[in-house]
C-alpha cells in the first residue's frame, strides 16, 4: 500500500502542511495547519467507484488505467520535527 505524509512546516510568514515539493496554502498558526491537513489526510483515504483513469507523464506520454476505487493510500500527518500528528 502507498503512503503519504502531509508535514508541517513554516511557510511565507505562516505555516502549510508539504505533500513532497507541494506546499498548502499558508495558514496563520501551526495548530491551523495542522487542522488542514488533518482533514486532508483523511480525504486522501475515502475510496470511490470503479472507474478508468488517463494521465499524460512527464515525458508527454497518455497512459490509460482501470481503478477499482478502493486502492486508496495510507495518509499520516507530521509535524515538521518529524513527530507524527495522525490522521485523524
Amino acid at each position: 500500500m502507498t503512503k503519504v505524509v502531509y508535514k508541517i512546516v513554516p511557510h511565507d510568514g505562516g505555516w502549510a502542511y508539504r505533500l513532497g515539493d507541494v506546499f498548502s496554502e499558508t495558514f496563520p498558526s501551526r495548530s491551523d495547519a495542522m487542522q488542514a491537513a488533518r482533514i486532508v489526510a483523511a480525504e486522501q483515504q475515502v475510496g470511490g467507484e470503479p472507474e478508468e483513469i488517463s494521465w499524460q507523464d512527464d515525458k508527454g506520454v497518455w497512459h490509460s488505467e482501470h481503478s477499482d476505487g478502493g486502492d486508496r493510500p495510507e495518509a499520516e500527518v507530521q509535524d515538521g520535527d518529524g513527530e507524527q500528528a495522525g490522521a485523524r
